[in-house]
C-alpha cells in the first residue's frame, strides 16, 4: 500500500484473472474480508458452479475459524443446496 492508497497486484494474480494495466477493477466488502473484482467477474459471479465454489471457501474458512466445530445442519434448518436451484430441478 502507497501513501496516496495505491495497491499492487501480484504479477501471477493479475496474470490468471485477466487484469491488466489501466483496468477497473471493483472492490466488494465482504464481512471483515475486501474482495477484489477483475473487470470480467460480474458475468462470473453469477455463475451457478463459481456461486457454490466461494460458498464452499467460505464455509472451511468458517470451520477453521469455530476450530473445526461443525454445526448440524439440522440444528440450522438448511443446507447448502438449499440456496440454490439446481439446474437439474428446473
Amino acid at each position: 500500500m502507497t501513501s496516496k492508497l495505491q495497491v499492487t497486484i501480484p504479477k501471477a494474480i493479475a496474470q490468471r484473472y485477466g487484469i491488466e494495466p489501466g483496468d477497473e477493477i471493483e472492490w466488494l466488502e465482504a464481512g471483515d474480508a475486501i474482495r477484489v473484482l477483475p473487470p470480467a467477474a460480474p458475468e462470473r459471479a453469477t455463475d451457478v458452479e463459481r456461486r457454490l465454489e466461494l460458498f464452499d471457501r467460505a464455509t472451511e474458512r468458517q470451520r477453521r475459524r469455530q476450530g473445526g466445530r461443525r454445526a448440524a445442519s439440522a440444528e440450522r434448518g438448511w443446507e447448502r443446496e438449499d440456496l440454490y436451484v439446481r439446474e437439474s430441478a428446473r
